[in-house]
């Protein structure tokens, strides 16, 4: 169905593609306010976790224009995100399936024209998803990094978001940037932080101390939640040279057992299914739930 015949349906209440949903999915973003803080290799890693939990896990590469996920997995996709916006391809078309049993929606890579969506695309990609609903009980949004429109997109479009950072000074400046923007422009209430790469949990601890003395400051409408740390561990680096999962190769690293807890934490505790007033992933689900 052509985009615009899509949008129009869905602004008349209907979804021709739609489930009748018992349960909607979660929804988790992972963002950055920068590159280079091991965002994706997390994504990766806590979802072949969570699916040797169980869970049904769906990855979505929304780096539209850097596609990461599908190199770190050594898999090359056919076809990916920027089919499905050209209207060529259904999402079903572009799935793939990694290790464990996770399915992946890959990104494009050096496609510009994806580096703005346009509104009339975020609707249609909102109703496109709702057809992945059914077989899917935890999805991971792989954002790009920074703080362009299509990263607040996939952000606001999750109904939990963390947010990762390392020690360095400017992966915390940049952490705090993207917090900003999401309590100050799009009210967002609750943010989960999770910091990687770190020597121990004092320093962990004290990275997050900083980011929590700053926003408590200056964004008094915010809760920031500490989610853990992963910790600096040479496997982690020698598993992303080789495009394996350092949880499926070594999983009794230091690094792995800590995704694997992560997992294990996510698994136990009881979803955000409540709207924040942005628009979600699977709003038709979250509607009927909220009318029950």
């Amino acid at each position: 169905m052509h985009q615009a015949e899509t949008l129009e349906k869905i602004m008349n209440g209907s979804n021709p593609d739609s489930h009748d949903a018992t349960k909607t999915p979660r929804v988790i973003s992972i963002t950055s306010g920068k590159g280079g803080v091991g965002k994706t290799s997390i994504v990766i890693n806590l979802a072949y976790c969570l699916a040797r939990l169980g869970k049904r896990v769906l990855i979505l590469d929304a780096d539209l224009n850097l596609a990461n996920v599908d190199i770190l997995l050594a898999l090359t996709p056919k076809y990916n995100l920027h089919h499905v916006f050209t209207g060529d391809k259904k999402l079903k078309d572009i799935l793939m399936e990694g290790p464990g049993g996770i399915r992946i929606l890959p990104a494009s890579s050096g496609i510009m024209e994806l580096g703005e969506l346009s509104e009339e695309q975020k609707i249609f990609f909102l109703s496109e998803m709702d057809t992945l609903s059914q077989t899917t009980d935890i999805m991971l949004i792989d954002t790009g990094a920074g703080l362009n429109n299509n990263v607040i997109y996939f952000t606001l479009a999750a109904q939990e978001r963390i947010v990762v950072l390392n020690p360095e000074p400017t992966s915390l400046t940049d952490a705090y940037a993207m917090i900003k923007v999401l309590a100050t422009r799009h009210d967002v209430k609750k943010i989960r932080v999770l910091v990687n790469s770190c020597r121990s949990q004092k320093e962990a601890l004290a990275v997050f101390r900083q980011l929590s003395l700053v926003a408590d400051r200056f964004l008094d409408t915010v809760a920031l939640d500490f989610l853990g740390h992963i910790p600096l561990d040479s496997s982690l680096p020698r598993a992303i040279r080789s495009q394996q999962l350092v949880t499926e190769t070594t999983p009794d690293s230091p690094a792995s057992k800590k995704i694997n807890n992560l997992a294990q934490q996510i698994t136990e505790e009881d979803p955000i299914i409540a709207p924040d007033g942005n628009i979600k992933f699977f709003w038709q689900s979250l509607f009927q739930m909220q009318g029950k």
